[in-house]
């Protein structure tokens, strides 16, 4: 037998004799190996820190340079592919893929990134353009096309853990006042009918893309105030819906209730009205390795001869070119382009790009602020028994949690039984300091304090029995995640500016946009390479 299976029975047999003081602690005993990584975080320090670069050692010329292969990146490559534009080179950064990322637990694939993608929205043409083009829908621009059932979330879908036990949806019911739940439908029914108004100008007060929402100023003054301000002004005080409304901002936002944007957090629930002919309208589209399955299709549209691997650390603009100079394994590399699309957050690229004041931008006053986070994934032996009668959800929600739950990776798999070994995937938005704070605890933290947190949902649940059967967990350390909508995001010039860009320099990145989702980081990939083709 081995050690680790010896130590677990041994431990097991007293816990059956009741021995005097033997209690399990699963926050100190018996831990799956851990594995720690920090992307990008080696590049961004050479960066912060300005160090020597060696000397260039060979020049790429091109028409356009796209620098950063996040799904912005990525989606203004597949455009000017699928479109018959070649000439431009992709350069993929310190980490391909960026918060669409993926590993595998033996033969199992899951995310480190982002992990579903909800039903696209009328407006989100280029969404539906991808989705047709992986045969995902029987017809992409359809009110409510039939998808792919293999993409589309079987059920259970969610899933709460709430007063010691679990029940369906996240939204709280389990032994909540009917007062509270009357007041969750309250807000429920204002915001769906907030997703067929029209601002003065006509078009939807919050949609898909952001971009496409409503400029009606009695509106956008709601980004003035907080969204907590907003719920406390228009008396929703019940805190089974302040936690869920809270949960909600950080699972999107990295942020809670007391620092998103009143307009932000009406947008959440009021820009999506997608809907699926074969599905709730509330269903996502989700795979085991989330979305880098979409991710790696929008990849394989660009040749490998348009990659180049490696990490942007300066950009020029000269008088008839851009210049971009690559570190790749030691040495540097001239990129020499007509243009460049910048597919980097707005926080490196205030490092990276030459005279970014030039363009609107100053880094010091309009960089938005961006959210720390956290995914671990548990490779599990085996499942953890549930209690009678419950079903393992796809997504796993614990009220009053620190983190944001998990996902199982295995749940889309159609097979007659279900496979012996999974990843379980949890979420944690380090939302409760400030950010800065935050990065400088992660960087400092030991092996031991990280899983205390990333464990913290799952052990709440299964106690013991998580450590009997999850065998190793890799957690995935980002400190700047995503951009979070605070109050007075809208209003930012700086971001406003570098969208408008038309120059040698173009922008793409979901920090356009204020928060971080797939579709909005595709748009601005779509919309940078529409200016390159002129359309």
């Amino acid at each position: 037998m081995k050690r680790r299976a010896f130590l677990q029975a041994g431990l097991a047999a007293g816990l059956a004799a009741g021995l005097p003081g033997c209690r399990f602690d699963g926050s100190a005993l018996f831990r799956p190996d851990i594995r720690i990584t920090r992307p990008g975080m080696d590049v961004g320090h050479v960066l912060r820190d300005r160090q020597p670069l060696p000397p260039v050692s060979g020049e790429i010329r091109t028409d356009v340079a796209i620098l950063g292969s996040g799904v912005a990146g990525l989606t203004a490559g597949w455009r000017l592919a699928r479109e018959g534009f070649g000439d431009f080179v992709l350069v993929t950064g310190p980490e391909p893929f960026g918060n669409a990322t993926a590993i595998r637990f033996g033969d199992v694939p899951c995310p480190t990134g982002a992990h579903y993608l909800p039903l696209p929205t009328p407006a989100s043409a280029h969404v539906r353009t991808l989705l047709g083009e992986m045969k995902l829908v029987d017809d992409a621009f359809a009110a409510a096309p039939d998808y792919d059932e293999a993409a589309l979330v079987h059920a259970p879908e969610s899933r709460l853990w709430i007063n010691g036990r679990w029940q369906g949806g996240v939204q709280p019911h389990h032994g909540i006042p009917a007062s509270e739940v009357a007041e969750q439908q309250h807000f429920y029914a204002y915001t769906e009918s907030l997703k067929q108004r029209l601002g003065r100008d006509g078009r939807r007060l919050f949609e898909i893309p952001l971009a496409l929402s409503s400029s009606d100023p009695e509106w956008r003054a709601l980004d003035a105030e907080t969204f907590a301000h907003w719920l406390a002004r228009n008396d929703y005080t019940a805190p089974s819906l302040l936690w869920y409304l809270d949960y909600c901002c950080r699972d999107d936002f990295g942020t809670g209730l007391a620092h998103t944007s009143a307009w932000a957090g009406l947008h959440y629930f009021a820009s999506r009205n997608g809907s699926a002919r074969n599905g709730d309208d509330a269903a996502v589209l989700t795979w085991a390795d989330g979305l880098n399955t979409p991710a790696r299709h929008l990849l394989g549209a660009i040749t490998p001869q348009r990659t180049l691997a490696g990490s942007v650390v300066r950009v020029s603009e000269r008088r008839d070119h851009v210049e971009a100079l690559v570190l790749q394994y030691g040495r540097l590399i001239r990129i020499r382009a007509r243009r460049a699309v910048i597919a980097m957050p707005l926080f490196v690229a205030g490092h990276i790009v030459e005279g970014l004041k030039n363009e609107g931008f100053d880094p010091a006053i309009h960089t938005p602020e961006h959210a720390p986070w956290l995914v671990a994934n548990f490779a599990m032996d085996h499942f953890p028994s549930e209690k009678k009668g419950e079903v393992l959800a796809w997504d796993n929600v614990v009220y009053q949690g620190k983190g944001l739950g998990y996902v199982v990776a295995t749940h889309q798999l159609i097979r007659a039984a279900r496979p012996e070994r999974t990843v379980f995937t949890a979420y944690h938005a380090l939302a409760d300091g400030e950010p800065r704070d935050v990065r400088r605890w992660l960087a400092g933290a030991s092996a031991d304090e990280l899983y205390d947190l990333a464990a913290s949902d799952l052990a709440e649940v299964y106690g013991w029995k998580l450590t009997r059967n999850a065998s190793a967990v890799e957690i995935t350390l980002r400190g700047h995640a995503m951009p979070s909508p605070r109050p007075g995001f809208l209003g930012n010039a700086g971001t406003q500016a570098l969208a408008a860009a038309d120059g040698r320099l173009l922008f793409a990145h979901s920090d356009l946009s204020g928060y971080s989702v797939f579709e909005e980081a595709a748009w601005w990939g779509w919309h940078a390479a529409g200016r390159i083709l002129g359309t």
